[in-house]
């Protein structure tokens, strides 16, 4: 329908001619409430946000040598962050001549990842950086 008669329609009507598809060969138009039409598409914006989730890269940090207690509480942490949708960011930092030692550091996030296996996937494995050696965990998907 031509530009000129459609809006004639859509004042004859009271109401106002809504290019919909401008993307469209030819363009898409609708006669109707513009203050409406808006009024919805904000609703539209509403819902879609609300159903957005974040997902949060949670970080935790230890030494080579962390003692087993401190390092069970960092792996129940981890446990914690992980089923709650998040990733985790585990990082082993040297400091002195531990840096010789790096070998006890991949291990000990070698280890974390074996009994996280059941929740969580490596998504970057023990990389050194530095003076610390970083390891992502995801969530497993079902």
């Amino acid at each position: 329908m031509p530009l000129r008669e459609a809006l004639a329609k859509a004042e004859e009507r009271g109401l106002d001619l809504v290019e919909v598809a401008p993307q469209a060969k030819p363009p898409v138009c609708r006669i109707m409430d513009y203050g409406k039409f808006k009024y919805e598409q904000s609703k539209k914006a509403q819902e879609a946000k609300k159903k957005q989730t974040f997902i949060q890269v949670k970080e935790i940090k230890m030494r080579p040598r962390t003692d087993v207690h401190d390092l069970n509480v960092k792996k129940k942490k981890i446990r914690q962050f992980l089923e709650a949708g998040n990733k985790v960011k585990v990082t082993v930092r040297f400091r002195g001549r531990e840096i010789v030692h790096s070998g006890q550091g991949a291990e000990v996030l070698k280890k974390i990842a074996e009994e996280m296996s059941d929740i969580a996937v490596p998504e970057h494995m023990a990389t050194m950086e530095g003076r610390t050696m970083n390891m992502i965990l995801a969530p497993k998907k079902d």
